[in-house]
């Protein structure tokens, strides 16, 4: 792949991080909150996928399984919360 589609790539998520954490700032309500925060997450695992793509590393492939359970297990965590609160 070529330089200008890397930075297309790094250019969108760049962009859904920004509204994500936008999001999380304005987000008149909890749930809306927590969805930023498993949103940003995502982001997180696709910035993490893309440098080891980009840069042949598939050690960092790991890093991204093990951040993906830790966002779903918080994701969840933060359901049965508000499950339990209301």
């Amino acid at each position: 792949m070529t330089d200008a589609l890397w930075t297309v790539i790094l250019a969108l998520l760049s962009a859904g991080l920004i509204f994500a954490f936008l999001r999380l700032a304005r987000g008149p309500y909890l749930p809306d909150r927590v969805i930023a925060l498993d949103l940003i997450s995502i982001l997180a695992m696709g910035f993490i996928v893309a440098y080891a793509v980009r840069f042949n590393q598939p050690n960092f492939l790991d890093v991204a399984i093990i951040l993906a359970i830790i966002s779903f297990l918080g994701t969840v965590a933060f359901a049965y919360y508000l499950e339990r609160r209301v």
